[in-house]
């Protein structure tokens, strides 16, 4: 018993406790956490992704043209704005419901077809918004948008900036890092 007449925890269950409670807190988004995704761009994904957008630039799908009209030595070079699909898909899969509100975009240096790229979005601001006392509070988040066509994120291939309104900062999935 402890000295107020109660019963004592036993310091595994204080130490348990204090782990769950560490981890619901490390699941919330805050600032400076960032959240990545993996992904190798293939020739079935350049086609794919020229059939449904129209985009059927040869730059895109003749390395002739990619390389001795255009300048890209390793040949074809997969849609920026494919690349840039990482960004929303990172946020989506973490925050369902999370809407899109904004992107602005820079493309620094070619991704190529077979290449591999790291997309990392990372919270900048967050601001909690409420319509009025019936609403659930909703989270406007500012992340900052890169992706890098190696594992070490050396080479920079486009860096921006999102908006997005999430319906919590809940993370569904563990995969962040500060």
């Amino acid at each position: 018993m402890d000295a107020g007449g109660g019963r004592r925890v036993p310091r595994r269950a204080e130490r348990k406790n204090r782990e769950e409670e560490k981890k619901r807190l490390t699941a919330l988004l805050s600032v400076g956490h960032a959240l990545r995704e993996r992904r190798h761009f293939t020739e079935a994904d350049v086609a794919a992704y020229a059939a449904v957008s129209g985009d059927r630039n040869p730059v895109h799908l003749d390395d002739a043209v990619a390389r001795e009209l255009s300048g890209f030595q390793r040949g074809r070079v997969v849609h920026g704005m494919l690349v840039d699909s990482l960004f929303p898909s990172i946020i989506a899969a973490r925050f369902p419901g999370a809407v899109y509100a904004s992107q602005t975009l820079k493309f620094a240096a070619p991704v190529y077809v077979g290449d591999e790229v790291v997309a990392r979005v990372q919270a900048l601001h967050i601001r909690t918004t409420t319509a009025d006392s019936t609403t659930a509070s909703r989270y406007v988040v500012k992340f900052a948008t890169k992706c890098f066509t190696d594992e070490e994120e050396g080479s920079l291939a486009i860096e921006g900036e999102a908006m997005a309104v999430l319906p919590t900062l809940e993370l569904s999935s563990d995969s962040t890092t500060k």
